[in-house]
């Protein structure tokens, strides 16, 4: 369980490690684009609909409107957050593919019943997913895919996903697909394969209706 959530952390940790722009934007080309990889825009529409996932699952989790409240204050980073992993579920997906590395639905499987083992139920690994990673129920199989893919891309690299081979066939696949982010979500640094916010300090962060609390 250990190794799994460090690989989990280790895929994160880019959102927060400052590092040189390496890629600029060209989303002037591609209008409504929160990011474009490999020619393929993922859009801000798409962005604030898995970021609405999460603040629902969030707003389930917890009854008291005070304790919601300091849920979403201790997670304003979560639009970017969120970005940075759909991107780099793209780059792992094609550095895994550049290695003939593929992740069965028999493995997918094995890892989620051994890990809500652990969790004390499906329930339980879904909560703790929702509260350290900012992963909604629904995408937690593609997550943990995610987790497994790197596991094994590692493996085959002779590595772990700690170390700088790992990392480096990460740099070549976001090479590949050009990753690029829209200004306002900052850049993405290729050489980390993690975005890199940008230094703008006259745009200040709002809280949009993706992070108000949600009725149905």
């Amino acid at each position: 369980m250990h190794r799994r959530r460090r690989t989990a952390l280790v895929l994160t940790a880019a959102i927060a490690v400052p590092a040189p722009v390496l890629t600029a934007c060209g989303n002037d080309a591609h209008p409504g684009a929160a990011a474009v990889v490999g020619g393929q825009r993922i859009t801000v529409s798409q962005l604030e609909n898995r970021v609405n996932e999460v603040r629902k699952a969030q707003r389930a989790a917890v009854s008291d409107d005070t304790q919601y409240d300091q849920v979403v204050s201790s997670t304003g980073s979560l639009t970017r957050d969120t970005l940075h992993n759909m991107v780099l579920d793209q780059v792992l997906h094609r550095a895994a593919r550049d290695e003939g590395v593929s992740v069965t639905r028999k493995e997918l499987q094995q890892m989620r019943a051994g890990l809500e083992q652990q969790a004390g139920g499906a329930k339980g690994l879904e909560t703790a997913w929702l509260q350290k990673y900012g992963i909604a129920p629904a995408r937690l199989d593609d997550n943990l895919r995610l987790q497994l893919e790197a596991q094994k891309l590692a493996a085959k690299l002779g590595t772990d996903t700690t170390q700088p081979p790992f990392w480096k066939a990460l740099s070549k696949a976001s090479a590949e697909l050009h990753v690029n982010l829209n200004p306002r979500y900052g850049s993405w640094d290729v050489q980390k394969s993690g975005r890199v916010d940008a230094k703008t300090p006259w745009v200040h962060e709002v809280t949009t209706a993706a992070d108000q609390p949600l009725t149905t």
